[in-house]
């Protein structure tokens, strides 16, 4: 090519550029105008959000259908592999391979944010101690861990291994484990569902293929590979993992792709925590109504672990809960996916945003399709954390509760003071989804950051 050419080239190059920036451009100024609100959202200022359509009855997704009684039943199977579960992780025995998290009362948390940010915070708090759930030690393992389950329990039946009525202790046994290893296990993640799925995966025999963005932490991959988990790493965001391990499933029948954006398993794993959560407020005396409602804040990248939740305690509270999701600044992929109606037709890079932040778990450029429409009219509201003010959070957390949570999960620990709830008898369920897996000295450096 003479340079005649290569100069038409350079400008035609040029010229794409140009227009992907005008159109960016354009597309950000045109939302800011329909709602004002992007346009601080794009200067990454921590926003408060109350949702305009919460409480409207509007049509589900038509290939949708979950009710109550289906988390009931997903509540069973985790029942049914509880002898498993204790037998391939001895953390599990002392609750009789039953995987669930405590209910904390958080009184020093709260005075302290109410000093700390002068405002008064209406009604009690507690923290849900995900980031102490065994196997994984995030929420991910209640949705990730359950599908990985269900497709196993699937295979075994089907292969006449096993009944319903089964020793399910047998999943441990070599003849379980060399018949799995026939069949592979994909999953794309930002850390800590590739970590639930790769960990669970192993330990029932199947290989394991997590591909991971490069938001995902460097000690998350080294655990999963000690795992005997194959990490495939990419220098792209979480939604390019994702569409790389979908397309590697489908080229293999004997693979099964955990799908983070699409896959209801997942999402009835995560709803089973609203009827967890339901015996811890009974036992504690807590009651849930009109006069005491609940306010539960939730941190959401993607949207199924907080969609799955949030989804199983409306069955379970109706009107009575309320879901708040929690963003970062970097990324608030969901808000503005409900805000405008457009779910994930719209990246934050669209407004220049960068979906760079400390929080990897919540580190989503574009919200899943399925839990937006979904759950649309079901968030109460939604808030924005600037990445200094998790680190500010989690040290906060740890100094006031002993509570060691990752960035991502602290994000959850603001919410009452954003909701400004006027109910006096209200409880605030603060979600940790993550922590206690966190090295001691990566912790110990995100706890530093926090005392700066």
């Amino acid at each position: 090519m003479g340079w005649q050419g290569l100069k038409s080239c350079h400008s035609l190059n040029r010229t794409k550029s140009q227009k992907k920036g005008e159109d960016e451009l354009e597309t950000k100024y045109t939302l800011a105008e329909q709602w004002p609100l992007i346009t601080e959202i794009s200067r990454k200022k921590e926003i408060f959000w109350e949702n305009p359509i919460y409480g409207k009855i509007m049509e589900a997704p038509q290939d949708f259908e979950l009710t109550l009684e289906d988390i009931r039943e997903a509540d069973a199977r985790l029942r049914r592999f509880a002898p498993f579960i204790k037998q391939a992780f001895d953390e599990t025995v002392k609750d009789e391979g039953i995987n669930e998290s405590p209910l904390l009362p958080a009184e020093r948390l709260q005075a302290h944010l109410e000093k700390e940010f002068h405002r008064i915070i209406k009604g009690s708090c507690f923290i849900k101690a995900d980031n102490a759930l065994t196997v994984s030690g995030s929420v991910k393992a209640r949705g990730g861990i359950y599908e990985v389950l269900k497709y196993a329990e699937e295979l075994a039946v089907n292969e006449g291994l096993i009944g319903l009525d089964g020793d399910y202790s047998l999943f441990s046994s070599e003849t379980f484990k060399t018949f799995f290893s026939d069949y592979t296990i994909i999953c794309g993640s930002t850390g800590n569902l590739g970590l639930s799925i790769g960990i669970i995966s192993a330990a029932l025999g199947f290989k394991v293929t997590i591909h991971m963005s490069s938001d995902a932490k460097q000690w998350k991959k080294d655990l999963l590979r000690e795992h005997g988990a194959e990490v495939v790493e990419h220098e792209d965001d979480y939604s390019k993992a994702v569409d790389v391990g979908r397309q590697a499933a489908i080229s293999d029948r004997n693979s099964y792709f955990v799908d983070d954006e699409n896959s209801k398993p997942l999402f009835t794993g995560y709803a089973v925590a609203a009827l967890r959560l339901q015996k811890q407020l009974d036992e504690a005396g807590i009651t849930v109504d009109e006069e005491h409602p609940l306010y539960v804040y939730l941190p959401c990248g993607v949207g199924s672990a907080p969609g799955g939740i949030s989804f199983g305690l409306k069955k379970v509270y109706g009107q009575h809960v309320h879901p708040v999701f929690a963003e970062p600044v970097a990324a608030p992929s969901m808000l503005l996916g409900v805000m405008t109606g457009r779910h994930n037709a719209l990246s934050v890079r669209d407004i220049g945003l960068d979906n760079i932040t400390i929080a990897d778990g919540l580190a989503v450029g574009r919200p899943s399709k399925f839990i937006g429409k979904l759950m649309e009219n079901q968030i109460h509201s939604f808030y924005t954390v600037a990445d200094e003010q998790l680190y500010r959070l989690l040290a906060m957390t740890y100094d006031t509760e002993g509570v060691k949570a990752e960035p991502s999960a602290a994000a959850s620990f603001m919410g009452p003071l954003r909701t400004a709830v006027e109910e006096g008898g209200a409880t605030h369920v603060l979600w940790c989804t993550g922590g206690s897996m966190v090295p001691e000295e990566v912790w110990q450096s995100d706890y530093q950051q926090g005392k700066i």
